[in-house]
């Protein structure tokens, strides 16, 4: 069997899966699907930050298993895609499956200055977003791990793992790629 044409990108909070999407994106010409802005829609409608709505879908699985079967849903109907959701890798397990991961002061330092989350995020010092990062992470992971038994620590999970603390995005996006292409191949 043939298989399918899709490469799930999972991560630590501000390890760079959105960058590495558009890489990916302009180097395969792939689609991308992306199950955190659906999230971060979804939290705005109900006016709240980020951290507010995951705090919210810990009280709400039932919205929780809507936002991962999105995901399933649209890789059923489409080939060629990028999928960037924290539960890709889980809610489309025949994917190539990708967890970037990063030193935490990193990913503090790369939220912080990141404009384009100052709406859905807005940190008012390099502490409150460590605080809040590592806030996000612990709710994930255990709901994740009462919800739907998978932890996504768990770096077996993953077709490759790559830390990208010290990288640029572009050799991020080179090894995805390179590693992409061996699997499609076996």
């Amino acid at each position: 069997m043939e298989k399918k044409h899709i490469i799930t990108i999972t991560g630590d909070h501000a390890s760079g899966q959105g960058t590495a999407s558009n890489l990916l994106k302009e180097s395969l010409g792939y689609e991308i699907y992306r199950n955190g802005q659906y999230v971060r829609k979804l939290g705005q409608e109900k006016g709240m930050s980020i951290t507010e709505f995951q705090t919210y879908l810990n009280e709400h699985p039932e919205l929780d298993r809507e936002i991962e079967r999105s995901a399933t849903l649209y890789a059923e109907e489409h080939d060629n895609l990028i999928v960037d959701a924290k539960l890709g890798w889980y809610a489309i397990p025949d994917s190539f499956k990708v967890y970037l991961k990063v030193n935490i002061d990193i990913a503090v330092k790369r939220a912080y200055e990141d404009n384009a989350r100052k709406d859905t995020e807005p940190f008012s010092s390099l502490e409150e977003a460590k605080e809040r990062i590592l806030y996000r992470h612990k709710e994930e992971t255990k709901r994740w791990i009462e919800e739907y038994g998978v932890n996504r620590d768990d770096m077996s999970n993953y077709d490759l793992v790559v830390d990208t603390s010290n990288m640029t995005p572009e050799e991020v996006s080179k090894k995805i790629l390179d590693e992409y292409k061996k699997w499609l191949d076996k």
